[in-house]
């Protein structure tokens, strides 16, 4: 086992703030991916009073062997009332910006697109100033169905490749690397709008050079966000650390993702995809991109 370097140490969280976060939570009945996949920022984002939203979950229908959240039980029916506790939890919170992610659902013919658009429609209308950020699976190459998500605008449209192609047998055994990339330029052709966004985990065995290359696959889908950050082994059943890669490292591929043109670069040894999301509304007054009104309901099969 890899001894865990100093610069991972986390601060102490302020536990009232969290209890009261978890606390709205509980009373919605609402799971958050800081919970369920042991996410190791969840006092810092708890005590800002933020944190994501995972919807149609918790059972997952594949079986990543990095992630922490269930698969071993059995989907459930989608909850119709899911969408409205969310929004009221976002309300209560007051968050000014949202982040909504999912289990895969690869149960579902649409792969769960329905269930986000209602989120995003519930939160429009008890919040309207809160922007949302939409983090989705590879939706199994239903573009119909990224369509169907893009027509209910989120500000920021979320994928991640997770690592590296020569990595993903391994790593994400259910996923396809190409797959996901077509899944972020199609989501440029559809709502150019958008920001897109996709992170990547280190620390499986990757190399340097592979990180840079997968940034540039990005930015030649024209991505407009990047995340890296260090994998940490959930429990011991999970893929262990091959290595801790060192904040100088992090601090390069921010350098080399900024060069490549990337609007936002969060790159550290505890960032995930979600980590100071918010931070996209500054995008939005540097690089306005108007939503049309209304909205087109072209589906990605007509453009192909």
């Amino acid at each position: 086992m890899v001894a865990k370097p100093e610069w991972l140490r986390v601060k102490a969280p302020q536990w009232e703030r969290v209890g009261s976060v978890k606390e709205v939570l509980r009373d919605l009945h609402l799971n958050t991916v800081c919970e369920e996949a042991s996410c190791p920022n969840i006092g810092e984002c708890f005590s800002h009073g933020t944190a994501t939203f995972l919807i149609m979950g918790p059972a997952c229908t594949r079986a990543c062997p990095y992630c922490d959240i269930d698969f071993e039980k059995k989907p459930v029916a989608l909850d119709p009332t899911e969408p409205q506790r969310l929004a009221e939890a976002v309300r209560r919170m007051g968050l000014k910006h949202v982040v909504i992610t999912s289990v895969n659902r690869d149960d579902l013919p649409d792969g769960g697109a329905g269930q986000f658009v209602a989120c995003i429609q519930q939160v429009r209308s008890h919040s309207p100033q809160t922007t949302i950020e939409v983090l989705i699976p590879d939706l199994c190459s239903n573009w119909d169905a990224l369509a169907q998500i893009l027509s209910a605008a989120p500000e920021v449209l979320n994928h991640n490749t997770e690592t590296v192609p020569r990595l993903y047998r391994r790593v994400r055994p259910q996923g396809d690397y190409g797959r996901s990339l077509e899944l972020l330029r199609r989501a440029r052709e559809i709502a150019p709008w958008v920001f897109t966004k996709s992170g990547v985990m280190v620390g499986l065995g990757e190399t340097a050079a592979e990180i840079e290359q997968v940034m540039a696959d990005l930015r030649d889908v024209d991505c407009d966000i990047v995340t890296i950050g260090q994998y940490l082994q959930p429990t011991p059943k999970h893929l262990p650390v091959q290595d801790f890669v060192t904040p100088a490292q992090f601090a390069q591929w921010q350098s080399v993702g900024e060069g490549m043109g990337f609007l936002q670069v969060v790159s550290s040894p505890l960032t995930r995809s979600s980590y100071h999301a918010e931070e996209v509304q500054r995008l939005m007054i540097e690089h306005p991109r108007p939503i049309p009104r209304p909205i087109p309901q072209t589906t990605l099969a007509a453009q192909v």
